[in-house]
């Protein structure tokens, strides 16, 4: 099984941010010899966007496809975004530009998270979503973060200052 790692590694590819940090696993079936299908909740941090962190939620298949690293993963995901600290735009980018992308099957889906901006009202709103059909349309989910002043600087740059048309 160690073996198989690296070669699944090399598949998956890298991420556009850095790899999710995992905050905490939670068993949701047991299964008696092999690995237990799980719930896992990851953070990761927007590479253009200082000061937002995503947390999501996937679920993780266990017995002996997941041991080996092979199963399908579901298409499910949750998604919360959140201010995290003053908040400072490192690039401009286009509307539904990918912050983190990570694989879901050993070849064909992935789950990413897109980011927007609603400059009307200041707000980065992000996507989560997997590219690959469910009954004629993906699960996602959204999330929104307000632009807002963080400590005593009462600076707040606006977000659609950095969208590129």
């Amino acid at each position: 099984m160690l073996a198989v790692a690296p070669i699944l590694a090399a598949l998956c590819g890298p991420a556009l941010a850095d790899d999710p940090d995992l905050i905490f696993r939670k068993s949701t079936v047991f299964h008696m010899m092999t690995p237990n299908d799980k719930l896992a909740t990851y953070a990761v941090d927007d590479p253009e966007v200082q000061g937002v962190a995503c947390f999501f939620t996937v679920p993780e298949r266990g017995g002996l496809s997941g041991a080996f690293g092979v199963a399908e993963e579901t298409s499910d995901v949750s998604l919360a975004c959140r201010q995290i600290g003053p908040i400072k735009f490192t690039q401009q980018s286009h509307q539904g530009d990918v912050a983190f992308t990570e694989k879901r099957s050993l070849f064909f889906k992935k789950m990413q998270i897109v980011r927007g901006c609603d400059a009307k009202r200041n707000t980065l709103v992000y996507m989560a979503y997997s590219d690959k059909l469910v009954e004629g349309s993906p699960k996602n989910s959204t999330s929104a973060v307000p632009v807002q002043p963080w400590g005593a600087s009462g600076d707040v740059p606006k977000c659609g200052d950095f969208v590129k048309s």
